[in-house]
């Protein structure tokens, strides 16, 4: 599976930012996509997550901030970035998962929230 990021950039605090993540190839109807995010000196996190059925998981930090969507006939998850903060920076991943290849990783998008 490719998964193909877009959307990153620098947006002051306070300010809002859309990401887009296509996934191409073997793709199974049923799997999980989503997004996590590494600073600089920290672990990759879980941002948020959602299954092809719907459910989803935020990291507490972000939740009422964020909110994660997907169009299945798209193959494309999006995350609605808002009230943003200066520990949200950060290189954010899109992440793919099916029980069937297990997991994908894109390429990263860089996410800067500064004035």
């Amino acid at each position: 599976v490719q998964l193909q990021a877009s959307g990153g950039g620098l947006v002051r605090p306070g300010g809002s930012l859309r990401l887009s993540c296509a996934a191409s190839g073997s793709i199974f109807s049923v799997n999980t996509m989503g997004w996590y995010r590494q600073a600089p000196g920290k672990q990759r996190e879980l941002v948020a997550r959602m299954s092809s059925a719907g459910s989803t998981n935020y990291a507490d930090s972000v939740k009422g901030r964020f909110t994660i969507s997907r169009d299945n006939a798209k193959n494309t998850v999006y995350l609605q970035m808002g009230s943003l903060k200066p520990e949200d920076t950060a290189v954010y991943y899109c992440h793919y998962y099916s029980d069937y290849l297990g997991n994908s990783w894109g390429q990263g998008t860089l996410v800067t929230v500064s004035s």
